[in-house]
């Protein structure tokens, strides 16, 4: 046998080589297998089944065997338990929060859609109002012949003046209380004026009274008759007159009162040698001299004057301006 010595000298056995492989403890030809193969002394025998191994008493706490045995360790709570023990209510919490902000958004986002389409629905209810008045306005403005004859006539009458007659119409309310003043054409009056008389009659069905002739304007063939009854006054009409604006001549054509006829104002002459003139289509005849040509507003635009003879539908009014600046009564 191979001696072998100690660094300090002392012969000792000589150690058999051994393989890093074969001396793993689990390797069956290592030290551990050769322990096992190893008789084990009685004192040291494996404990009986069913009962755990004591452990050491350095190792960590313990608790007490309900047996009377060894102690049983305490296992302690991995830290990764513990964390996920505190982080779960905050998830939860984070969930709950989170789904309510969720809600609390649809609920606003509700809102301000129905918000938005009440705004938008009381919207379209003025835009439809705007447009029934726009509508009401427009019809308003419908031109009817039979609702300015009802409003007009009353404030028109026949004029009889020696053998002539014509038309006189009320006008303003600058007369003085229980008086009238009304306009008609000169020539109307002309006979009675020229003889150095000045009352004539106004007739209206069984209603008949004098007036009074106190102004007349022959270049403008023109004249103001003064009536001592109040008469519901005409309003003049404020602007030019335009072509194509639709009327209602009132008047008595041969001795017919309370006629009316329709027409249209076909043009407007301001540079005539006898003056500012209105061209109109409604049919008229002798007897509707100084009757009133009414627009669709019942406002009085003129006189009716005179017609083209031999030929139809083109008549003459003096403007209403004219009359009431020749005689400041309106």
């Amino acid at each position: 046998m191979t001696t072998a010595y100690d660094p300090f000298g002392v012969p000792g056995q000589r150690r058999p080589p051994q393989d890093p492989l074969l001396s793993l403890p689990d390797h069956p030809s290592g030290e551990w297998a050769t322990a096992a193969r190893r008789p084990v002394p009685q004192a040291q025998s494996q404990p009986r089944v069913g009962h755990p191994r004591p452990a050491r008493r350095d190792s960590g706490p313990y608790l007490a065997s309900p047996t009377g045995g060894a102690p049983f360790p305490v296992v302690a709570e991995p830290a990764e338990v513990r964390r996920r023990g505190r982080l779960a209510p905050a998830l939860l919490a984070l969930v709950l929060l989170a789904g309510g902000g969720f809600m609390a958004w649809r609920l606003d986002r509700a809102d301000s859609s129905f918000d938005e389409r009440l705004a938008a629905s009381q919207q379209r209810e003025s835009e439809l109002a705007e447009r029934a008045d726009r509508l009401e306005k427009q019809l308003a403005g419908v031109f009817d012949p039979e609702a300015i004859s009802s409003s007009v006539l009353p404030s028109v009458f026949r004029v009889r003046a020696g053998n002539f007659t014509g038309t006189a119409f009320s006008i303003g309310d600058e007369a003085g209380k229980g008086k009238s003043n009304l306009l008609t054409n000169y020539h109307v009056v002309e006979s009675v004026w020229a003889a150095g008389g000045k009352k004539v009659f106004l007739e209206r069905g069984k209603d008949e009274m004098s007036a009074t002739i106190v102004k007349v304007s022959a270049s403008k063939d023109l004249a103001v008759l003064r009536a001592d009854r109040e008469i519901a006054g005409l309003d003049p009409a404020p602007k030019t007159v335009k072509p194509g604006q639709q009327v209602v001549v009132v008047g008595a054509p041969l001795g017919l009162e309370d006629t009316v006829t329709t027409g249209v104002v076909s043009a407007y002459r301001p540079d005539d040698s006898d003056g500012p003139s209105i061209q109109f289509d409604a049919p008229i005849n002798p007897g509707n001299s100084g009757g009133p040509v009414v627009n669709s507003a019942d406002e009085v635009i003129g006189l009716a004057t005179a017609k083209a003879r031999d030929a139809e539908g083109i008549g003459l009014a003096i403007p209403i301006k004219t009359a009431c600046d020749t005689f400041k009564i309106c």
